[in-house]
């Protein structure tokens, strides 16, 4: 797919863009965009260029082809085409290509109706992801957990138009984790990692020059733009969770459970409360890790700090990621005092980009490291009679649960 309007003068050999389709190699692109987010269940990306007036559209090139999107020697994705846009006016005749990651079938399809009893997590992902992928279309699965961690489910049946995605999802937070694929094509079901000794700051990133005793870096300003976003439009300062459970053969029915997490310094500045009911939460216990892990995604969704820097490859010789595509779950050390910016922040979402103007670019989003946190979540549907009953837990802080 050569094109007269290619701006490969502009790019690095190591960040150039090649897609992998029926064995062969498309590598020149007027603009695209690869998105990666830990939050977004499929990775998504996007190609643009301009075509001769003779071009004609590759035979290969179709929905539903398996591709691999890869930057220089390095895997970023595997997954299928989605859509494929020409468009031809007075001015100009383009090419477009879309598509998203191994997770896009799962998003997109019902999961298979089955039951079970008596299933671990690695069954129950067998009997619902399998399915959905032909021979060889999925081929690992890693859970990074201890199994002592999984739990048993003592009933799991999946309801008639639930998509494979909430399925898993639902599966996974049951247990703490959460699922997305690597670009190998592997579903990974684990989270995220905030050890200093296992996941160290990849790189540092400067708005202004290093002054004596911050952390080790350029120098010198590394970024070609930052800006730092807060907002308390969905920050709460105290969140309550109300929960219940049915009755059973063994156990009489519970209401008026609760437990509450509070945010000290938003509760003494400016008190925002809410309330949530969660029919799925059937002890204390469970009330209680709920309303933690809301109260942390309030906190999570109130601070971002986007920075966009030159290529796609981290540039940092003294750093451990230097040479390595910028990934979500990596570690950034940061050092912008004019946004008042200095620490480490977690990665969640990059968009490697490429245009007429700007040329090779990544965007970054950083969140407040150690923030992001995945708490035991049944997922019962609540007209269900089958789960598994936790025992209450009287409250330890003197008051906040009931």
């Amino acid at each position: 797919m050569a094109t007269p309007n290619s701006v490969t003068d502009v790019r690095d050999t190591a960040d150039k863009v090649a897609l992998l389709v029926g064995g062969k190699a498309h590598d020149e692109w007027e603009s695209y965009e690869i998105d990666s987010d830990l939050l977004t269940p499929a990775d998504a990306w996007r190609v643009r260029l301009g075509l001769s007036e003779d071009s004609l559209l590759p035979a290969n090139v179709t929905p539903g082809a398996p591709v691999q999107v890869r930057i220089g020697a390095d895997l970023v994705m595997t997954g299928r085409i989605d859509d494929v846009r020409v468009r031809l006016d007075k001015r100009s005749h383009s090419l477009e290509i879309l598509g998203r990651d191994n997770a896009a079938t799962l998003l997109d399809c019902s999961a298979p109706l089955t039951g079970g009893r008596k299933l671990d997590l690695a069954e129950i992902i067998a009997k619902v992801v399998r399915p959905l992928y032909p021979t060889g279309g999925l081929t690992k699965i890693r859970i990074d957990a201890d199994k002592a961690v999984t739990r048993q489910r003592e009933k799991i049946n999946v309801e008639p138009g639930d998509t494979a995605w909430d399925t898993l999802a639902h599966i996974a937070e049951a247990n703490g984790l959460w699922p997305w694929f690597e670009p190998d094509g592997t579903l990974v079901i684990g989270g995220p990692d905030y050890s200093d000794a296992t996941n160290p700051p990849v790189a540092v990133l400067v708005l202004n020059p290093r002054k004596v005793g911050e952390p080790n870096g350029t120098g010198e300003t590394n970024v070609e733009s930052m800006e730092r976003r807060e907002s308390v439009a969905e920050r709460y300062s105290t969140i309550t969770v109300l929960g219940q459970t049915h009755g059973t053969e063994e156990e009489d029915g519970k209401n008026g459970l609760k437990s509450s997490a509070v945010d000290a310094d938003l509760e003494a500045r400016w008190p925002r409360r809410k309330i949530v009911t969660d029919y799925e939460a059937d002890s204390v216990a469970v009330c209680r890790s709920r309303s933690q892990k809301l109260l942390a995604d309030s906190r999570l969704k109130g601070f971002e700090l986007r920075v966009e820097v030159q290529g796609h490859h981290i540039n940092a010789p003294t750093m451990p990621g230097h040479g390595k595509l910028w990934t979500p779950g990596q570690r950034v050390l940061v050092y912008a005092p004019p946004v008042g910016v200095v620490g480490t922040l977690f990665l969640m979402a990059r968009t490697f980009c490429l245009s007429r103007g700007g040329g090779t670019t990544t965007r970054l989003s950083l969140r407040e490291d150690k923030v992001w946190i995945l708490e035991a979540h049944p997922h019962k549907r609540k007209h269900r009679k089958g789960k598994n009953y936790t025992p209450d837990v009287t409250d330890e802080t003197g008051g906040a649960d009931e």
